[in-house]
């Protein structure tokens, strides 16, 4: 399963956990448009942390948050390369 399609599937089963709606999950959506609060967002770094080994926001800039989905697959891409080297 690749990165994008990990996220998504967490992405999927936390709304549906915490009965949430979600619009199509596409790289142009934005986070903060959704009903995945902050509890939500919580949750899923936690589970990616579990399955990874790592969380991309321990040595984030707050200037580097991610706004839409596809900034969150990029920024775990990104920490992903830098703890595979």
């Amino acid at each position: 399963m690749s990165l994008r399609s990990t996220i998504i599937a967490e992405i999927e089963t936390i709304t549906r956990d915490q009965n949430k709606t979600m619009p199509a999950l596409t790289d142009a959506m934005v986070l903060m448009d959704t009903d995945f609060d902050s509890l939500c967002f919580a949750l899923l770094v936690a589970r990616m942390e579990d399955r990874l080994g790592f969380d991309p926001f321990s040595t984030l800039e707050v200037a580097d948050l991610p706004v839409t989905l596809g900034d969150l697959v990029a920024l775990y891409d990104r920490a992903q390369t830098r703890k595979a080297a």
